[in-house]
């Protein structure tokens, strides 16, 4: 295509846009409204799946020793429960060290609670705090490290925790809640679409006359879609800018006035940074794509004269 006429085609679609005004103000409010309401469901589909990541994350194996453990053996432990392929970092937690933390959790009431259990009248166990790198494969973890007890005759391992029952309660909820938050994005991604579509077809059906026209005068399919092709580009460039403009200014406002007490609740949202461009550039993709797609279909119809 020669410059000349790739201007002239960008010149037609973009008055075209302003031509048309009402038909244009139509498919740009449709495009909006939808996307806004498939960017908010994105948003909280995103954040969901996020704050899942962070559960799943928190899952850890507690590993309680045998009191009077020799620290040869605590230290041979350690290594062998670092060696499992599926542990990501095992880290020694004292008796000291784990009542001191404890009287750190009950504040006030703790100190009094806890008086006089210092030194040899400590009533807790050394452990060890085991991380796994994938936490579905917890349960698998804590029984190969429960298994390393029968390969000791003094059995140091006095029992492993992981919280067995409720982590795996924890994961089905979340796998339901990831798997219905991609079927709703999905299915609100396809009502867009096709909302989407048929009101930019109705804007080219408006204007089925002068395709003919233009046809019947001489000019190619190619010279006649281009225009609509630009078109319905600009419309779903517009529509999708503004629903997204709107979305990410209400989230990064949402964060600022929430952010604390979101914290004190123990909940992190997406950080703005990490969450913007996708989901900028997922809802303008989505909005070029469909208005490109809408008058490519509907102008092919006309051009059979």
């Amino acid at each position: 295509m020669k410059i000349r006429t790739a201007v002239r085609h960008l010149r037609e679609g973009t008055k075209n846009v302003a031509r048309n005004g009402w038909m244009s103000f139509a498919s740009i409010s449709s495009i909006s409204i939808s996307l806004f309401i498939l960017g908010v469901f994105l948003l909280l589909t995103l954040n969901v799946n996020y704050l899942a990541e962070q559960i799943e994350q928190q899952v850890e194996i507690r590993v309680y020793l045998e009191v009077n453990t020799p620290d040869s053996q605590i230290t041979q432990l350690q290594n062998e429960i670092g060696a499992i392929p599926q542990v990501d970092k095992v880290r020694f937690v004292s008796k000291e060290e784990g009542l001191k933390y404890l009287r750190e959790k009950l504040g006030e009431s703790g100190k009094q609670l806890l008086e006089g259990f210092d030194g040899d009248n400590n009533p807790l166990n050394d452990s060890f705090t085991v991380e796994v790198s994938e936490p579905r494969e917890v349960a698998s973890v804590a029984a190969k490290i429960s298994d390393l007890n029968a390969t000791k005759p003094a059995k140091p391992i006095y029992r492993v925790s992981y919280g067995q029952g409720t982590v795996e309660t924890m994961f089905k909820v979340t796998t339901i809640v990831r798997n219905v938050g991609l079927v709703l994005v999905a299915g609100l991604a396809l009502t867009a679409m096709f909302l989407i579509s048929n009101t930019i077809k109705i804007t080219i059906v408006a204007r089925r006359r002068e395709i003919s026209i233009m046809k019947l005068v001489g000019a190619t399919n190619s010279f006649i879609r281009w225009p609509f092709f630009i078109e319905g580009a600009l419309l779903g460039i517009i529509g999708s800018i503004i629903p997204t403009g709107v979305l990410l200014y209400g989230y990064w406002q949402m964060m600022r006035s929430l952010q604390l007490d979101l914290n004190l609740l123990l909940i992190k949202l997406l950080p703005f940074d990490d969450i913007s461009m996708k989901v900028a550039g997922l809802l303008i993709g989505i909005g070029v794509l469909i208005g490109i797609w809408g008058s490519t279909l509907s102008v092919r119809k006309f051009l059979r004269v």
